[in-house]
């Protein structure tokens, strides 16, 4: 039944309580009853499905959503979203399967185990995969997925939250928080833009945005590069002469459309890195590098979009599999491809892509809303250095200076509170902060969440 339609019913027999029953047929109809391979007894509610984004051209982005435990309250704890970048990588793949979700995958490919460390133990973690044509997403029209770009991301993933708002009501005005990492440091800021302005001057909205954490985010093109360019140099991962040409060829650029100069200079500083994981430095990659840099593709143009650390193998294995499929309601029109963890097309033909996201750093700031902003400091692809360096073109006043953090007595990383910017790094971190250091990106996930500065001392509850 179409969203209009539903609110027109509501509109015409809300005394007869015809909404609600409505709302709770969708949802009965997306809940997971058993995933295959999971863990028995898992004590939380998981719920998964469509949502038409664009009745004309078929659009319609694929959710999952997985609620507190029981044992924790589930109807009192926030919600989030939680976004992966790429452009075209999977937020089943990356951020549920491998990072905040509660199952990690076993090598088989084929059975499941929980996570100690899920974020959906701190709130509802509500997963999508956007735009249409990553992962289970799709289109009728096949000329949306050569035409993806930032704008109708942001629009399409709003409308997701309006019509999602309908179907589990339960959510309506709840604290929402909107995460994610890599390029969703354009997805994230995007959408919390478009949901604060579309809330001013309503009392009470349903969309309560509270605020946003992004984690080794796309955050500006011209502070991205100097920073990355300078963590290679001072890594040992380039030459001199290199890291000169890099400053200059790719000077005021786009890191999403480089020039022919600035792509030459790219290609150069791959072949000094040699067989590295440029997302994890001081880790070795599952396969050969082939696997990590197979072309041209994805925002950083030299560098394939999802670290592969083998558990990305285990989720194509997994999510392809239709006993798989079928309990999550997924692929329900026969996608004529496989599901795949980044996709294929997306990254080739990304439309608009902003230099930065600084102004709207600054429009959500003013507004009063929260931003964590996090770094794992062994990535090279969005590193730490580039994170500061975007941080302090900001020129926020400085509240509390950069201090240790602490686990149990061992320094987690480090953090600096700015007016209306909290910054945390996370030691020996990868790209993908949660899957590398867990325990501690539930420390940072539960700090922002309290709207607490990090730890000098903690003790994990």
């Amino acid at each position: 039944m179409g969203n209009s339609l539903v609110s027109s019913l509501c509109l015409s027999f809300l005394f007869l309580g015809i909404c609600h029953s409505l709302s709770n047929g969708d949802q009965e109809r997306d809940r997971i009853t058993n995933l295959p391979g999971q863990p028995t007894n898992v004590g939380f509610a998981q719920y998964s499905g469509y949502v038409t984004v664009n009745q004309q051209a078929g659009r319609a982005l694929f959710y999952w959503l997985v609620e507190a435990p029981a044992s924790r309250g589930p109807e009192s704890r926030p919600l989030l979203l939680w976004l992966n970048g790429g452009p075209g990588c999977s937020s089943i793949a990356y951020g549920a399967a491998e990072e905040i979700g509660p199952f990690r995958i076993h090598p088989d490919g084929k059975a499941l185990y929980l996570n100690p460390y899920a974020w959906n133990n701190l709130a509802n973690v509500l997963f999508l995969e956007s735009p249409a044509g990553v992962g289970f997403s799709y289109s009728n029209t096949s000329s949306d997925v050569y035409t993806s770009g930032d704008q109708r991301t942001v629009e399409d993933s709003y409308t997701f939250l309006l019509n999602w708002f309908e179907r589990f009501p339960q959510y309506k005005h709840r604290d929402f928080y909107i995460a994610g990492e890599s390029y969703a440091g354009h997805y994230v800021p995007q959408l919390s833009q478009l949901v604060y302005e579309r809330n001013k001057g309503i009392n009470n909205p349903a969309i309560n945005l509270k605020g946003f954490l992004v984690g080794n985010a796309v955050t500006d093109d011209y502070h991205d590069y100097i920073g990355t360019f300078e963590y290679w140099w001072t890594h040992g991962l380039i030459s001199d002469s290199t890291y000169k040409t890099l400053r200059v060829a790719c000077d005021f650029g786009s890191s999403q459309h480089p020039s022919s100069d600035c792509l030459k200079a790219l290609t150069l500083a791959e072949v000094e890195q040699g067989n590295i994981d440029p997302y994890s430095i001081f880790t070795r990659p599952c396969n050969s590098t082939t696997s990590l840099r197979r072309n041209l593709r994805g925002h950083y143009p030299w560098m394939s979009r999802a670290y592969d650390p083998c558990t990305a193998v285990y989720s194509q294995v997994y999510f392809n599999l239709p006993e798989v499929q079928k309990a999550l309601h997924a692929n329900v029109t026969g996608i004529s491809y496989p599901w795949q963890t980044c996709s294929d097309i997306i990254g080739n033909y990304w439309a608009d892509s902003p230099l930065s996201m600084l102004p709207i750093y600054r429009e959500i700031i003013a507004a009063g809303l929260r931003i964590w902003v996090y770094s794992g400091d062994t990535d090279a692809v969005v590193p730490l250095t580039a994170t500061r360096y975007s941080i302090d073109a900001l020129k926020l006043p400085t509240i509390t200076n950069w201090y240790p953090w602490y686990d149990n007595g061992k320094v987690g990383g480090w953090s600096q509170v700015y007016e209306g910017l909290t910054l945390v790094t996370v030691t020996g971190a990868g790209h993908e902060v949660p899957l590398f250091r867990p325990r501690q990106a539930y420390i940072l996930f539960r700090s922002f969440l309290e709207n607490k500065s990090m730890p000098k001392q903690t003790l994990l509850g």
